[in-house]
């Protein structure tokens, strides 16, 4: 990385090294873990704070973990690729490809935010039902956690490349040297930093005004941030898939708008004073 005519030249290798040359490990993975064990363990404090057993927390980080990457593969595949995906269903469940025939070992190629939340939204709905917890308690304390895990998703959208801006008209911008030379709007840095400024706003509401506010408030708060930021950011971003060229709002912002409507909707309704979370 370095600046050239104004702009930051990007041009990182995803690749952080090959083992044996069949196994890539890559800063895309490694953000993605870390920031799933880090947005965990902020929202382990929540729940110990709370009188969670450890086994339960276990319990219910594994569902999420598991989760996470089966929605958000399943979203991507389904909401931006169904017609290829359906053909290649086993490229859809696991982290191979073919090349001339041959199965090779590439990872998940594409991951939807969309569809990992829906995937831990159930999962947790599961946890609940089989341990009795109170559902809005849990998805407050893991949306704190979640939104800082966001964070590292989108910095490893950065390091691939991918997810990249428009070009922004002028000087100013990143070029990534993998795709042109254009100086482009960092869709994914923008979206990094809302989330990060999004974790933030949650965990001082949690930290200091819990009490003040009914279960699910700030599960609703984090819905409502988390997609509205999106929505706009994706006015900056190129299309992923070819079928949202001609679209006056990119499938992205399609799926944001129910997730919006939602936030706003549990806020209302768990507006409560007085009532602790």
């Amino acid at each position: 990385m370095n600046l050239f005519f104004g702009a930051i030249v990007w041009d990182v290798d995803p690749e952080i090294i090959s083992l044996f040359g069949k196994v890539s490990i890559r800063w895309y993975g490694l953000l993605f873990a870390g920031g799933l064990i880090l947005g965990f363990q902020v929202a382990k404090r929540l729940f110990v704070a709370d009188g969670y057993s450890l086994k339960d927390i276990d319990k219910l980080a594994l569902y999420i973990f598991i989760a996470t990457i089966v929605g958000a593969r399943l979203g991507h595949c389904l909401f931006y690729e169904p017609a290829y995906y359906l053909k290649h269903p086993i490229e859809m469940l696991l982290p191979v490809g073919f090349q001339n025939g041959k199965m090779v070992f590439q990872g998940y190629q594409g991951l939807a935010s969309h569809g990992g939340i829906l995937g831990v939204f159930l999962s947790i709905a599961l946890f609940c039902w089989q341990t009795k917890h109170s559902f809005f308690g849990v998805l407050d304390k893991v949306a704190v956690g979640g939104s800082l895990t966001g964070v590292f998703i989108r910095l490893g959208n950065l390091m691939n490349s991918e997810i990249i801006g428009k070009p922004t008209g002028s000087d100013a911008g990143f070029i990534f040297k993998a795709v042109d030379d254009v100086p482009r709007h960092p869709g994914q840095l923008y979206e990094s930093i809302s989330y990060l400024i999004i974790f933030f706003i949650l965990f001082y509401l949690y930290k200091k005004h819990k009490d003040n506010v009914g279960k699910g408030f700030i599960f609703g708060l984090f819905f409502t941030l988390l997609f509205t930021a999106r929505f706009i950011i994706e006015f900056f971003k190129i299309n992923q898939v070819g079928f949202e060229e001609g679209m006056t709002w990119n499938m992205g912002q399609l799926l944001s708008i129910p997730f919006i409507l939602g936030g706003i909707a549990v806020m209302v309704w768990k507006w409560k004073p007085q009532q602790k979370a």
